[in-house]
């Protein structure tokens, strides 16, 4: 387990150096962040959902699994907040630091346990599991910008790169076209240069210092994301009757830490950025011994 996952994690370390570094300048990772988001790993996302068996009834019950799982942790933060009240500005980031998930870091352990395959019904998870996160996130932030709020779901919906192109690729995966003339070859392309970018990303977006914001709230928000999602995971798949590759991918994308794209929203929804930066950076780094302990001992 370690010799497999080790190289993911040496991708990010390396980005972290090479940011820290100033290689190749400092604005380069800004570049690279947007290039990625916006095209490559949108092409990824399409090219493998465009061949995905969606019609298969265990890739079906996956899709109801990712929903159950993300709103059973939903519904949960919702219940803790109603016994610890909490301003939306911190509860936002403490929500997204729970249900969010690195989704470049799950498709690479993905594609490197699973292959191809896994990547085609991963696919399907985000194209479900993307759009409702982005949702219960601006939701949670929402008393922080309030009048923003509907706004901001409408954006979100509206231009959300991957969000579109899951769309997409599900409408083609549905109506069995696929992507002719070539498209597919170039689809798949771009996409190979996404994951290893998005790895390298991940570390030039580390940020140590903002570790010293709230100490309790980090540890607390990081067990919870890194500890208690891969078991609620376990329970969930258990409960869909998911096996093999299906139940594999329910675990990995509970076990992975928060998205790095979730600062970004909680500056723009006036949110405590400081804390969303402090949770990124704390279970990122926390990842590289969580993720091979729990995937050992729940993948057995």
């Amino acid at each position: 387990m370690l010799t497999t996952i080790w190289p993911i994690f040496a991708l990010i370390w390396l980005g972290f150096g090479l940011a820290r570094w100033r290689i190749p300048s400092a604005e380069f990772w800004p570049a690279a962040e947007r290039l990625n988001y916006f095209v490559l790993f949108p092409a990824l996302l399409v090219s493998s959902l465009a061949d995905a068996p969606v019609r298969d009834p265990e890739v079906l019950r996956l899709g109801g699994a990712a929903v159950a799982t993300i709103m059973i942790a939903s519904l949960a933060l919702g219940l803790l907040r109603r016994v610890r009240p909490m301003p939306a500005r911190r509860y936002g980031p403490v929500v997204q630091g729970v249900i969010r998930f690195n989704t470049y870091l799950a498709l690479s352990l993905i594609a490197t346990f699973v292959g191809p395959e896994g990547l085609e019904k991963a696919a399907l998870y985000l194209a479900l599991a993307v759009p409702l996160v982005n949702l219960l996130s601006i939701l949670a932030l929402s008393d922080a910008g309030a009048s923003r709020a509907p706004r901001a779901l409408i954006r979100t919906v509206l231009t959300n790169p991957l969000i579109l192109a899951c769309l997409a690729g599900f409408a083609l995966a549905m109506t069995n076209v696929g992507l002719p003339l070539g498209l597919d070859r170039l689809a798949a392309l771009l996409g190979q240069g996404s994951l290893p970018l998005g790895l390298l990303c991940i570390g030039a977006a580390l940020r140590p210092r903002s570790l010293r914001a709230d100490a309790p709230a980090l540890i607390a928000t990081s067990a919870a994301r890194l500890v208690l999602m891969p078991l609620l995971g376990v329970a969930v798949a258990h409960m869909f009757g998911l096996t093999g590759t299906e139940a594999f991918i329910i675990i990995v994308f509970c076990c992975v830490p928060t998205a790095p794209t979730a600062y970004v929203l909680t500056q723009q929804m006036k949110g405590d950025g400081q804390l969303m930066a402090g949770i990124v950076t704390l279970q990122t780094m926390a990842a590289a011994a969580s993720i091979p302990i729990m995937l050992a001992i729940l993948t057995t």
